[in-house]
């Protein structure tokens, strides 16, 4: 029986040869993806995702404190937005209430923004953006928004609205008069 003679394979130096021999260029058109590019994606992916999250989870905003003025205006709107009309009455004053008479419309405003609070001794007026959003016109959905002040007077030591924007009025029961 005759063994086949024995052959130890190509040398050492042969082999770490073949080990050096770097990845064959790609195609042209063909690059390969550069890993500081899917880095700098992948945190702008993330930035989107936190940025969506903070929008869409932020909630309601902090209510102010209902001792101001603004606090009372904000509690005022959140409530003709919601048509609350009840609510919405406990914060103005009688004059502002006599200036309803079979009132049958609701509030026009969907959103109301503060933009500044002034306040003198027991009057003050707070200057707010009206946001009036319609779901249809010949575009799709519109939005517009017109600025208004509120007039407040301390009654008993606390601030009512004694003046306001026809668009923010809404009456329990009656129609605003001009």
């Amino acid at each position: 029986m005759s063994q086949p003679p024995y052959d130890p394979g190509p040398p050492a130096a042969a082999q770490d040869e073949a080990e050096k021999v770097p990845d064959p260029e790609p195609a042209p058109g063909h690059r390969r993806p550069d890993r500081v590019l899917l880095g700098i994606v992948a945190a702008i992916a993330v930035l989107v995702v936190v940025a969506l999250a903070v929008v869409f989870l932020r909630g309601e905003p902090q209510p102010l404190d209902e001792s101001s003025p603004a606090g009372v205006v904000q509690r005022y709107s959140k409530a003709v937005i919601d048509a609350d009309s009840a609510a919405a009455d406990a914060y103005l004053t009688d004059n502002a209430r006599s200036r309803c008479a079979n009132y049958y419309g609701s509030a026009q405003a969907s959103r109301v923004v503060l933009i500044t609070t002034t306040e003198r001794g027991e009057t003050a007026t707070v200057k707010v953006s009206i946001v009036h959003s319609a779901p249809d016109g010949p575009f799709g959905p519109s939005e517009y928004a017109e600025e208004g002040v509120i007039g407040l007077v301390k009654v008993a030591g606390a601030w009512r609205i004694n003046e306001l924007p026809y668009s923010l009025q809404t009456c329990a029961g009656g129609v605003p008069k001009k």
